[in-house]
């Protein structure tokens, strides 16, 4: 049930801006050794045997490997592109000896520095920032969509902020590293927020406004260069998108559908709210990243924070909060039944979170434990696969 306070979201009279609303995705992955679970720094390999296709890209370190979807108009679009991309990190992984899984840490430890990609700019990184470095192998989930001007993209930034934390506990999916559960749904959320520039987006004008922030993180040494500003949603350095970098790494290509039509829903929410000159409903970064840290902590098992108030609230209901939120915009894009199908398997079958957590008390083994997340991996998007969340005895 959705709660009473978050009045100030609701009673819009703006039609969503709907129209060629483009969007594409990055996902990340690990490399993992079948038997053993730790992460096999072949990379390059793997970009080797993937090099005849579009998509496959290197990572910041040798056991990680990034897809890239094409631009997509459609969420079909989007889900044979990531299916398509998913098939082939499998299969390419697979043939080297390895196994491609989506988590957003590295379930038994990772090698730090020793495994740093041979790239320029990601040694500056390590000769700027070595012990962040060593710990930032983890992967995300970023989804681009389109937007006519920097200005307006960066007054969308400032409307994306109340949503983020609820993006993230959709997504979590990283509560296993080095050999235990942390205790967090999303580990990757509290590894990533020691990075200095690790912060929600501010509420901005303008692209001047923005500029000169991110240049006084530049001036700081916080950051190497304008990519390497990481704002969990920001302006795309080499895009004329919006970025939205909240998102772990999701479990299965169907989240990741999900969460990419829930972020194209609010962008273009927001561009009619803009366009309508609607005035921005201010959320104090102090109850923001009390909301970011509740998400990174339970995920959607627990409380979450409203955005508004402060106040507790099961993050399921800020779920139906931000599809009611971008409701108009979902049923405009052809996206609300896809979203609400989507968020039926999700609340079935468990968060990555979740189905991570049960695999680890399920399986005797590292081998299992790997092999049940390369299958969850590997599932085509719109396959629907019957799993409960529940739970066993580890050995």
């Amino acid at each position: 049930m959705s709660h009473p306070a978050r009045h100030l979201f609701a009673g819009r009279s703006a039609a969503p801006e709907t129209t060629a609303v483009t969007f594409g995705v990055e996902e990340e992955f690990l490399l993992l050794d079948p038997h053993r679970g730790r992460p096999v720094p072949a990379g390059p390999a793997l970009l080797r045997v993937l090099r005849d296709h579009p998509g496959p890209r290197p990572e910041l370190m040798r056991y990680q490997v990034e897809t890239v979807t094409s631009v997509c108009t459609s969420a079909d679009e989007l889900r044979k592109e990531i299916s398509r991309l998913r098939a082939l990190g499998t299969a390419g992984a697979r043939a080297l000896g390895c196994a491609l899984v989506a988590t957003g840490t590295a379930p038994y430890g990772a090698p730090g520095l020793s495994a740093l990609s041979d790239v320029p700019r990601y040694r500056g990184l390590a000769l700027r920032h070595p012990a962040l470095t060593a710990r930032f192998g983890v992967c995300g989930c970023h989804v681009h969509v389109g937007v006519a001007t920097r200005d307006l993209g960066v007054q969308v930034l400032g409307r994306l902020r109340p949503w983020l934390a609820t993006l993230l506990a959709i997504s979590a999916n990283s509560p296993i590293a080095d050999g235990h559960d942390t205790g967090w749904a999303s580990h990757r959320y509290a590894l990533v927020s020691q990075w200095p520039t690790a912060r929600p987006p501010g509420e901005w004008q303008d692209a001047a406004e923005y500029d000169r922030v991110v240049q006084q993180f530049l001036r700081r040494g916080a950051a190497m260069d304008e990519r390497g500003v990481y704002l969990l949603a920001r302006l795309s350095p080499r895009f004329p998108t919006v970025e939205v970098r909240i998102a772990d790494v999701c479990a299965d290509a169907d989240t990741t559908v999900l969460i990419a039509i829930l972020v194209r829903a609010l962008v273009a929410t927001a561009v009619s709210e803009i366009r309508a000159g609607m005035p921005l409903t201010p959320v104090p970064s102090a109850r923001l990243n009390a909301g970011l840290l509740a998400a990174a902590r339970h995920g959607l098992t627990g409380p979450g924070v409203d955005p508004i108030t402060g106040c507790p609230v099961p993050a399921r209901d800020l779920v139906a909060d931000l599809v009611d939120h971008a409701g108009d915009a979902l049923v405009d894009l052809g996206d609300a039944a896809t979203a609400a199908g989507l968020l039926d398997q999700l609340h079935l079958r468990g968060t990555g979170a979740q189905r991570q957590r049960s695999l680890w008390t399920s399986t005797a083994s590292a081998a299992e434990m790997v092999s049940g997340l390369a299958a969850i991996t590997a599932t085509p998007a719109g396959v629907r696969r019957p799993h409960r969340v529940g739970s066993g005895n580890r050995a």
